[in-house]
């Protein structure tokens, strides 16, 4: 007999059920998506999601993150997963639908990145699968994901990666989860043997600590420190102006931060700034330019240092929106500046106007890959001939920008070879009329900075950003 009329009578078997809605891995799954599909980064993503699922109340603490070690750890290790799911099914990766992948990576790196037991990680696979794409890929997923499950990371890493001594690059790039072209670069601004590339390798796969900037003129480190409490908060390691806070700190829970006196900004930034404000000046020392603001947290650190001295910044940004983050940032500045949106290779100033400028060019981002993993999937060779010609008119219009005897920090986040030297050097060889001093007794206190007179900051070596800055002086 037919449970309604004209249908034909139900099979025996298991009853159907429907899955279970995870919000935890839905919301990674969601975050991962956007990243896919929009290009989204995943810092810019998952707050948003986060902030939604607890209005909700769908999430607790533990729930949000738990939320964010899956998707962060599932962009850093994208590329030694693939290379494991590679290993489990009997197709190319790339005949696998883009969102299946991200099904998969997601219990992979719950299997083989994290204490969630196999059968949890498995079965909650599986549910996500049934939610998001349906029963049919849900098997499909259970199936790669049994197979992973039968060896740890280093059984998998020893199976997947070639030898080192075959192809030391592609080791690396498969065990360490960096795309071999990134492998290759970061080796060849390092120097040096294994030890060194596979210490900078794995810390870009850690999860970097939040840093806290107390803006000059401002507030202080102390009474960061005093707010975030002793138990949140310890001192930066090179920066006056650093607060590093524990694992899990809020930034937006103080409101010192709230009220923009302290921001969040990476010490490597912090020193660059600092940089360029100490350099020894002879004479004038009244006007200065960041002229690559956005989103402001250098100029907001510039700002208050030059109020300090009497002297004002003017803050340039090309676009307007991002202009209007460093306006924000600068809000509360204690003495004079101003925020314009203009380019920095067809300035609306004058030659010779500024005794100091910062130029912080926009760049291919390799030096901020543990905040930013999604960017070495991201990014190709071929953005740097891209980039290229940009970097070098912007630093050739702040050298004619500056005046004679007055400093230009040529800065980058990234350590690739043609973005720091390659470009001073060509843009120093048609300029002139200036010359390199010595940047590492202005980050005094800092080892490992390099022969200099240029310095590169290292994740494995200093716990920041890999921040490169050349202290340029005209001299004519």
């Amino acid at each position: 007999m037919s449970d309604q009329p004209g249908r034909p009578p139900r099979k025996p078997g298991k009853p159907h059920r429907r899955p279970k809605k995870d919000p935890v891995r839905i919301l990674a799954f969601d975050a991962l998506r956007a990243v896919d599909e929009r290009d989204a980064y995943a810092n810019l993503v998952l707050p948003p999601l986060l902030r939604k699922a607890r209005e909700k109340g769908d999430f607790d603490g533990r729930d949000a993150a738990l939320a964010t070690e899956l998707v962060y750890g599932t962009l850093r290790r994208q590329g030694t997963y693939d290379a494991i799911v590679a290993a489990c099914i009997d197709r190319p990766l790339r005949e696998v639908d883009p969102p299946v992948l991200d099904v998969l990576n997601l219990g992979v790196h719950q299997l083989l990145g994290t204490r969630i037991p196999t059968h949890a990680a498995v079965s909650a696979s599986v549910e996500l699968a049934r939610v998001v794409l349906g029963d049919g890929r849900a098997k499909f997923v259970n199936a790669v994901l049994r197979k992973v499950s039968q060896h740890d990371l280093d059984a998998w890493v020893e199976r997947v990666a070639p030898p080192y001594d075959e192809d030391p690059d592609d080791h690396l790039a498969v065990v360490h989860s960096h795309p071999r072209w990134v492998v290759s670069a970061l080796w060849d601004s390092l120097g040096g043997g294994r030890a060194g590339i596979e210490d900078l390798l794995e810390a870009d796969n850690e999860r970097p600590e939040v840093t806290l900037v107390a803006r000059p003129g401002r507030t202080t480190a102390e009474a960061v420190l005093a707010e975030v409490g002793e138990d949140s908060g310890l001192p930066g390691r090179w920066s006056p102006y650093a607060v590093r806070l524990a694992e899990g700190g809020e930034p937006g829970s103080f409101d010192i931060v709230r009220s923009g006196r302290a921001g969040v900004q990476d010490e490597g930034s912090q020193l660059v700034a600092l940089a360029l404000a100490n350099a020894p000046l002879e004479g004038r020392d009244e006007k200065w330019l960041d002229g690559c603001a956005g989103p402001g947290g250098k100029a907001a650190m510039l700002a208050g240092l030059a109020s300090e001295r009497g002297a004002t910044l003017l803050a340039s940004e090309k676009q307007p929106h991002r202009a209007g983050l460093v306006a924000k940032a600068l809000a509360g500045n204690p003495g004079p500046y101003q925020v314009i949106a203009a380019d920095g290779t067809r300035p609306p100033w004058g030659p010779g106007t500024f005794d100091r400028i910062l130029m912080d060019v926009p760049c291919t981002g390799l030096g901020a890959l543990r905040r930013r993993p999604e960017a070495r999937w991201r990014r190709r060779p071929e953005d740097l001939e891209g980039f290229g010609p940009l970097q070098r008119g912007l630093l050739r219009k702040a050298l004619e920008s500056v005046r004679v005897g007055g400093v230009v920090g040529y800065a980058t986040c990234s350590p690739h070879l043609a973005e720091t030297r390659a470009v001073v050097d060509d843009v120093l060889k048609q300029f002139g009329a200036a010359e390199l001093i010595d940047a590492r007794p202005l980050m005094d206190g800092v080892p490992g900075l390099g022969e200099g007179p240029d310095v590169q900051l290292w994740p494995h070596l200093h716990g920041t950003d890999a921040m490169y800055l050349a202290l340029i002086r005209r001299t004519a």
